[in-house]
């Protein structure tokens, strides 16, 4: 198989799966999600992802329905079954199925969906260019939900402008892009936002403050704004596909490019770990 869909048990090529109207999901966005990658048929940072998953579906009163262990073991089994080893690795619990009204339904099980499309990650060593825009986002960022309305816009925004990413922003504060997490380098020191309800506390995010304090970088964990960003050292961004990107323009004004030691160092670090993670073939 090339693409592989799951629903409850089911699981069949993509386009030949089908999901009740009653699903939650398409009324209300009822649910929460997560993703990463596979290489090698082995899905990486596997149980961080989980973690994340649970956490945000407990933040919603969502209840799974299977343990973490035994999603971990369906997720597993799925990338066996596709052709490729390297795979978008998608999942997503919904409140369940039950007709349109805005209470939470009773005695209804979760729905969970599982959907693999072959992609490899990016490349982590290639430029990018970011534009920014006001962030008018809900107080609940650090919950993945299903609510992704913002963020198709701004990336739309992104599209449209022909660069890769879209860097939020509430009052002046940085808070993270459209779908990854920003970060800045000042002054040798990796400074982050810190994972308040204003950003998803992200697996990368996590991955990168680990390798820079192993490599004896100091991380600082705190609020930055627009203005510090566009005069840091280097701009980062981080994702499940990307895990350290560095962008070379914000908003049509160049930025960074002072650390470029530091940042390769970073970069190298991250690329190891995942290719150890999954393996030395391929």
């Amino acid at each position: 198989m090339k693409t592989l869909g799951y629903y409850n048990g089911k699981f069949d090529e993509i386009e030949n799966m089908t999901i009740p109207m009653d699903d939650r999901s398409h009324y209300f966005g009822d649910g929460v999600y997560d993703a990463t990658y596979s290489r090698n048929h082995i899905i990486y940072a596997l149980d961080e992802h989980l973690d994340r998953i649970y956490n945000s579906a407990a933040l919603l009163g969502i209840v799974p329905p299977c343990s973490k262990s035994e999603m971990g073991d369906i997720l597993t089994e799925m990338v066996k079954k596709v052709d490729c080893g390297e795979q978008f690795v998608y999942w997503q619990l919904t409140r369940g199925t039950a007709p349109r009204n805005h209470a939470f339904p009773k005695d209804v099980k979760a729905n969970l969906w599982i959907m693999l499309r072959p992609c490899e990650v990016k490349d982590t060593y290639k430029k990018i260019r970011l534009i920014s825009t006001e962030d008018t986002r809900f107080f609940h960022c650090n919950i993945k939900t299903l609510n992704l309305i913002p963020s198709v816009m701004a990336a739309e925004k992104t599209a449209r402008a022909g660069v890769d990413e879209c860097i939020f922003h509430r009052h002046g504060r940085v808070t993270e892009c459209a779908h990854s997490n920003v970060h800045i380098i000042r002054d040798g020191i990796l400074v982050t936002a810190p994972t308040d309800h204003l950003i998803l506390p992200g697996i990368a995010r996590a991955h990168l403050i680990k390798t820079a304090k192993a490599l004896g970088y100091g991380v600082d964990e705190t609020e930055y704004t627009i203005d510090d960003l566009m005069n840091a050292d280097e701009v980062i961004v981080t994702s499940s596909g990307s895990f350290c990107l560095a962008a070379e323009e914000v908003d049509g004004k160049p930025v960074g490019g002072k650390q470029p030691e530091m940042l390769k160092r970073l970069q190298d670090a991250l690329c190891e770990d995942f290719i150890s993670a999954t393996g030395r073939k391929n």
